[in-house]
């Protein structure tokens, strides 16, 4: 039963509302005290108490329902809490990892990662690439169809830098360490060596005419380094438990973009200024003007996205399509989503930007060797580490393999749920030690929690009878069970809002009212009959924090 629709039903009767307008507006009580749902009653009339009293007296309470009662300008409703626990516990049981999910049918493109040839993934990519990955997981057990895509900015005066670096000081070595870290140090020589020698730059500058002019040396090079940064993004990727649909390269779009900036110029949509740069002019939609093109036929970065979605929807036809980039990049997605619509793209209106904040460190923590960009693969290095530290107090009887592997699987979790936890749009600190905590707001909390729950049900073993739902009748148990109804409503939210940090909260929540009903409430005991409803209880948020994490691309492990 949906009672959320159910309570929409009893409310058309007694309102002018539509059953869609009522559901918008009915929300989850912040303490169940107050009841499972809460409807406000400030449309219906000068008096919202007097309204809600009103409707209070007109609706007979099905069974559904224990209580019905009016709260201010609120009419509350409180389930029917043995008949909530048996349909949400055996639906829990039958649905298994498809509870939660949804009936959605779009087509979604979600662009995450986006990064640069000339040196190993960052930090900054970390969030991305939590956030990213989430949100394509969330929307597909949504239903919708999701493609995961990537777009690799492998052109331009930076790629040069690194490539002139190893030209003049490579001796035409085979990389020694991981590739993308091997091709970053030449990056990072290059900018030490310009400090030193301005007359670089011009050299970088003129490796980048050639390279346009299509300079078989030049471009033989570039093919090389690519080679090497694009194999360690591969491996970086793997190991975050990520891969893509497909990856879009621009060198191999900036091209047809010029076309479509001189398509808008044509058409009388773009200008050309005394400079002759081709310009979107957006300052009548609220915008600073646009250059799309310079005056010399080279493009911006502006160039290769005005093509890049055209080219995406002819591959996909999608419904929406997400692009998650950095908050500084916002102004960027508003003129881009602006110059579709002009151009009169037909997806000019499915287009979102999952804009999320900067990531930082506490200082002097995890400085990278250029002291300054901090490596994806030193933080997972590093998190490991720390993880297997732990796990060495915690457990004496392990193998090196079981520590290893628990290791990996810990500190990934920790980094995941801290990046996904905090609201996108903020700019947040990552604290390596507290990410690793077993207690507190944690990925290990709550991987602990689903590994608790998992041993329970194994030490119980099978408890033959049929279960008596109406044996929890304990406030602990009645609270679990509201968190496993609302589940549904959780993921609903994160899916449609691109809100991955409400299903963090919810399963950080749904672990502390287990963790509060394990200490107050025995489960293995003499009383079978209690002990199956709590058994079955204790399953049901076993299932239900593995379904979440997984939500996350956070493993819930059987042990811990």
């Amino acid at each position: 039963m949906d009672y959320k629709k159910e309570i929409a039903t009893l409310l058309v009767k007694e309102t002018n509302f539509t059953a869609d307008e009522i559901l918008a507006q009915l929300t989850v009580p912040p303490n169940p005290v107050l009841g499972d749902y809460a409807f406000p009653c400030f449309k219906l009339g000068k008096n919202a108490k007097e309204e809600a009293e009103k409707i209070k007296l007109k609706i007979r309470i099905p069974k559904f329902l224990s209580d019905i009662k009016v709260a201010g300008p609120y009419l509350n409703f409180f389930l029917n809490k043995a008949q909530l626990a048996e349909e949400t516990l055996t639906r829990i049981k039958k649905e298994k990892k498809k509870y939660g999910a949804g009936s959605a049918k779009e087509k979604i493109l979600i662009e995450y990662c986006g990064p640069n040839t000339n040196k190993p993934l960052h930090l900054g990519h970390v969030r991305n690439m939590a956030l990213g990955n989430a949100m394509c997981r969330i929307l597909a057990f949504q239903g919708n169809t999701v493609h995961p895509v990537n777009i690799i900015n492998d052109r331009g005066i930076h790629i040069c830098k690194s490539m002139l670096a190893y030209q003049k000081w490579g001796e035409n070595k085979k990389p020694d360490k991981k590739s993308d870290h091997y091709v970053g140090d030449y990056y990072v020589l290059y900018a030490k060596k310009s400090a030193e020698d301005p007359a670089l730059e011009t050299e970088a500058q003129q490796m980048l005419v050639a390279w346009e002019k299509g300079d078989p040396k030049v471009r033989a090079l570039w093919k090389k380094m690519n080679s090497w940064v694009l194999k360690g993004f591969a491996q970086t990727y793997t190991r975050f438990g990520i891969n893509f649909d497909r990856e879009y390269f621009e060198s191999e779009l900036y091209e047809a973009g010029k076309e479509v900036a001189l398509e808008g110029l044509r058409k009388g949509i773009f200008i050309k200024d005394e400079k002759g740069f081709i310009v979107a002019p957006l300052e009548s939609h609220g915008l600073p003007n646009k250059v799309l093109l310079r005056g010399d036929g080279t493009s911006v970065y502006m160039t290769q996205d005005l093509y890049l979605a055209q080219k995406r929807y002819e591959d996909y036809h999608f419904d929406t399509m997400g692009y998650v980039v950095a908050s500084e990049q916002q102004l960027h997605f508003q003129q881009l989503f602006k110059i579709m619509e002009l151009l009169q793209r037909p997806y000019a209106s499915k287009l979102y930007h999952l804009s999320y904040g900067m990531v930082h460190l506490p200082t002097g923590r995890m400085k990278s060797r250029e002291g300054t960009v901090i490596d994806a693969d030193d933080i997972m290095d590093e998190m490991n580490a720390l993880a297997e530290t732990e796990i060495r107090k915690r457990y004496q009887n392990l193998t090196e393999k079981e520590i290893h592997q628990r290791a990996e699987m810990i500190g990934l979790a920790a980094i995941k749920f801290f990046m996904l936890r905090t609201d996108a749009h903020r700019d947040m600190v990552f604290n390596p030690e507290e990410s690793l905590s077993f207690e507190g707001e944690t990925g290990p909390y709550v991987q602990y929690t689903h590994a608790r729950a998992c041993s329970i049900v194994r030490k119980a073993g099978k408890v033959p009878g049929k279960v008596n739902y109406g044996a929890l009748q304990h406030e602990k148990e009645k609270n679990i069970v509201a968190h496993l109804l609302n589940f549904n409503n959780i993921v609903d939210d994160a899916a449609r809002n691109y809100r991955p940090h409400v299903l963090c909260h919810y399963l950080i929540e749904l672990a502390q009212a287990f963790n509060e009903f394990y200490h107050a409430c025995p489960v293995i005991s003499d009383d079978k009959e209690l002990m199956k409803a709590r058994l079955a209880l204790v399953d049901a948020v076993r299932q239900v924090l593995e379904n979440g994490l997984g939500l996350l691309g956070i493993t819930a492990p059987r042990e811990m």
